[in-house]
């Protein structure tokens, strides 16, 4: 079944309310697409009849105006030759002529009425077509984006990943036990002469810092208290 049944429909249709309801937003737009392309065909076919019916109605007009002046003239000649009943007849003939032309001209102009119509509406229409094709677009691509995030989840919380990881802590505290080893060979063990003599030489540099530090403060202190 047609989402559309009319061409007003889809003029007067709301796209956005329409997939806010659907539950399958993606094939929701595929099928108003397809149904306005085929509306679109349909409307240019009888446009096409529409244009087709004006022009057969020109050439009538054209002929009838060529035999309405035909008439015209052979009333003149008629009446110059004194043949009166020739000149009524043509005249009448004449009429004639003029009333069928009054009728094409009214068909003309209601062919003109309609095909200004079939234009507008082929406009909304395909305004409305040029939308359905961007919100296609528009679906399609948060569809990509949404499938790649949920494949890129997925891999995040794979099993094999966790495993990986848990393969790497392990390996973390192999190191961890490795280097204990190595740092326990020096718990208990007599410095040496030279360690001594470093840290003793350490000591000294850092009392000689701090006295130099003290008497620079005890210094400042002193001066402003004389100001």
């Amino acid at each position: 079944m047609s989402i559309f049944s009319r061409l007003s429909d889809i003029i007067n249709s709301n796209i956005n309310s329409m997939l806010e309801r659907a539950k399958d937003p993606e094939k929701i737009i595929r099928l108003i697409i397809q149904e306005m392309e085929d509306t679109l065909v349909e409307v240019r076919s009888t446009a096409v009849r529409l244009i087709a019916d004006k022009k057969e109605l020109e050439r009538k007009i054209g002929r009838l105006e060529a035999e309405r002046d035909e008439w015209q003239r052979k009333a003149e000649l008629a009446l110059e030759k004194d043949r009166e009943d020739l000149a009524r007849g043509a005249l009448a003939a004449k009429a004639r002529a003029v009333e069928t032309l009054k009728i094409l001209h009214e068909e003309i102009a209601a062919l003109d009425e309609a095909l200004a119509k079939q234009n507008e509406d082929l406009a909304q229409l395909q305004a409305k077509l040029a939308d359905a094709k961007a919100r296609e677009k528009a679906l399609a691509t948060r569809h990509t984006v949404a499938s790649s995030r949920l494949k890129m989840r997925g891999h995040i919380h794979d099993e094999r990943i966790t495993n990986a990881f848990a393969r790497f802590e392990e390996v973390e505290r192999s190191l961890d036990e490795i280097e204990g080893k190595v740092e326990s060979y020096d718990l208990g063990r007599r410095r040496s002469l030279s360690e001594e003599f470093a840290e003793l030489e350490t000591d000294s540099a850092v009392e000689d810092e701090l006295a130099q530090l003290k008497a620079r403060v005890k210094g400042s202190a002193g001066g402003t208290t004389g100001a």
